[in-house]
């Protein structure tokens, strides 16, 4: 797939319609920036995007892929391939945005939990305050982490079978994080009674 001859491709059928690039962008609900990229074969238009650009240009996906204009009609069943490959991306993407959400909320409470702790010197009172920061330390760092797997695509399950899931090894590592931070939480709760005794 060569990205410059696609750019240079979807540049020349924006120019056939005579929309300016800010007018494609807006037709299509992305930025000018990012319909520049795709022109000077920067970037790539995202799978999801392909039949809605497909249509703007009255031109085949597969048109678009292959960077050029082919004689023969795109028939019923290109467009639904397309169409399904499009729903699948877009909903690969809501996935992967929804996870991000989650983490990074977990993450906002960890820390608002860590400032409250330490905007009224809390942290110290008693060794519940003492646990309770490291745990919400530990929480914001992992959250971070997941985070970056869950963008990086490291964190999705893999089917090696129909009966049978394994995760990748970034994502049993994460996963272990707040194990091993609960465990922690445990035994340092434990030793500051003791202690206290």
């Amino acid at each position: 797939m060569d990205q410059m001859k696609i750019g240079a491709f979807l540049k020349a059928l924006r120019k056939e319609k005579a929309l300016t690039q800010e007018q494609a962008a807006e037709i299509l609900n992305v930025s000018n920036r990012t319909v520049s990229r795709w022109e000077t074969g920067a970037n790539l238009p995202d799978i999801s995007l392909l039949q809605e650009i497909a249509k703007l240009y009255d031109v085949n996906i597969s048109d678009i892929i292959d960077g050029e204009r082919k004689t023969e009609d795109a028939g019923p069943e290109e467009s639904s391939v397309a169409q399904k490959m499009s729903d699948y991306a877009e909903a690969e993407k809501t996935s992967i945005l929804k996870g991000i959400a989650k983490e990074s909320l977990i993450g906002v409470c960890a820390l608002a939990v860590l400032a409250i702790l330490e905007l009224f010197a809390l942290r110290s009172c008693s060794p519940v305050t003492e646990a309770l920061h490291l745990y919400c330390q530990v929480f914001a760092y992992v959250s971070v982490i997941m985070v970056f797997l869950h963008a990086s695509g490291l964190l999705r399950f893999q089917r090696t079978n129909a009966k049978e899931k394994r995760l990748p090894i970034a994502a049993l590592l994460a996963l272990s994080l707040p194990a091993a931070a609960a465990v922690g939480f445990v035994i340092r709760f434990l030793l500051s009674l003791i202690s206290g005794a």
